[in-house]
C-alpha cells in the first residue's frame, strides 16, 4: 500500500510556500492540529524527516525538497487528470476559476454572473484576485481556468492564447498636502527620489515580481491591493501612478493632485486569457461573453473612486 497521499503532498505544497503550518492551513481552510498530525504521519510512515522546526518557521529537509519537487508533478498530474475526467463525462466543469486583477470588484462581472448561473447552475463559479503577474501565474499553474481583466504581456513560453479587451491611461498624483504638490513640473527622478512611493505588491509566487514606478533605493510603502494605494495616496502617505479612472474624479473633487513627470507611465494592455486546449462548456461561455461590447468599462467603472463615492481629505 502507498504511503504518500495527494493530500498530503498539498500540503506539504502550503507550509512551503507559506512558510508556517499555521498559515498553510488558513490557505487549505483547514485547522492547523490536522495540518500538523499529517505532516508527523508522512514522516512516520516514511521514516524520513520532512522539515527542519525553527519554532513557528519550518524548512524542507533535503529529503523534503525532493519530496515536494517530485511530488508537485503528481499533484498536478491528478489535477489534470480530475478535469479532463469531469469534461468527458458532462460537458461542463464542475468548478470554473475566474482570475480578475486585485484592482477591478468581481462586483464588475455581476451581469454575467447572473446570465451564466440562469444556464449552468451545475458549475460553481471561483473568483481568484491576484497583482500584476499575479493572475498569469494563478492560469498556468491551474488556479484559474479563465483571466479577465489582466494587465501587462503574459509571460514568455506560451501555453495561453491572450485576447486585448482595452488599454488603461495612468496618472502621476498626491494629496494636496504633499511635497511633491507645490513644486513644478514635469517632476524628475531627483525630486522623486526624495519622498515615498507607495506600491502595489506582486503577487506571484514563483514568478520574478514586476515592479512599476519604484527607483532604485526608493523609500516605499508596499501595500497589497489598487484600492489600498488609491486611500493611501488620497491620505497624503506618499507617491505614485493611479489608473486614470479612480484618479480623475479625486483630482476632480480636490483630493489628489495631477503632476507632469518626466517619466510618464505608458497606457498598460488588458487582456482575456485562457489556456491553449481547454474546451469546457462553461469556458467557452465565458469566453464568448467576454468579447461583447463594454465589458472594459465595466470593469473600468468598478475601480476605487470611479464611483466618485471618493473619501474626504486627510486631516
Amino acid at each position: 500500500m502507498l504511503r504518500l497521499s495527494l493530500e498530503a503532498l498539498q500540503i506539504l505544497d502550503a507550509i512551503d510556500r507559506r512558510g508556517s503550518f499555521a498559515k498553510a492551513a488558513t490557505e487549505l481552510h483547514r485547522v492547523p492540529s490536522t495540518v500538523s498530525y499529517t505532516v508527523s504521519k508522512l514522516e512516520d510512515d516514511l521514516s524520513v524527516q520532512v522539515f527542519e522546526r525553527n519554532g513557528p518557521r519550518v524548512t524542507l529537509t533535503a529529503a523534503g525538497r525532493e519530496l515536494l519537487k517530485e511530488g508537485r508533478f503528481l499533484v498536478k498530474a491528478a489535477q489534470d487528470l480530475e478535469h479532463r475526467v469531469r469534461r468527458v463525462a458532462s460537458g461542463w466543469e464542475t468548478e470554473l476559476a475566474i482570475g480578475m486583477d486585485s484592482m477591478f470588484a468581481p462586483a464588475a462581472l455581476a451581469p454575467d454572473m447572473r446570465a451564466f448561473y440562469a444556464i449552468a447552475e451545475q458549475t460553481r463559479l471561483r473568483i481568484v484576485q491576484e497583482t500584476l503577474s499575479g493572475p498569469w501565474e494563478a492560469l498556468l499553474d491551474r488556479r484559474a481556468d479563465l483571466l479577465i481583466g489582466v494587465a501587462g504581456h503574459g509571460p514568455a513560453g506560451g501555453g495561453y492564447v491572450a485576447r486585448p479587451i482595452g488599454t488603461m491611461e495612468f496618472v502621476f498624483a498626491v494629496a494636496p498636502s504633499h511635497p511633491l504638490a507645490a513644486l513644478p513640473g514635469p517632476l524628475g527622478r531627483g525630486q522623486l527620489q526624495e519622498h515615498r512611493a507607495v506600491v502595489v505588491a506582486d503577487s506571484a509566487r514563483n514568478m520574478v515580481p514586476r515592479t512599476v514606478g519604484l527607483l532604485f533605493g526608493q523609500d516605499s510603502l508596499t501595500v497589497p491591493t489598487m484600492h489600498a494605494k488609491y486611500l493611501l495616496q488620497v491620505a497624503g502617505f506618499g507617491f505614485g501612478f493611479l489608473p486614470e479612472p479612480c484618479a480623475r474624479p479625486a483630482i476632480e473633487a480636490g483630493l489628489l493632485v495631477e503632476k507632469q513627470v518626466e517619466e510618464v507611465r505608458a497606457p498598460e494592455p488588458f487582456y482575456v486569457a485562457w489556456r491553449v486546449g481547454e474546451e469546457g462548456a462553461a469556458l467557452r461561455w465565458w469566453r464568448e461573453r467576454t468579447q461583447q461590447a463594454g465589458l472594459f468599462a465595466r470593469l473600468c467603472g468598478h475601480l476605487p473612486g470611479a464611483d466618485h463615492q471618493t473619501p474626504g481629505p486627510a486631516r
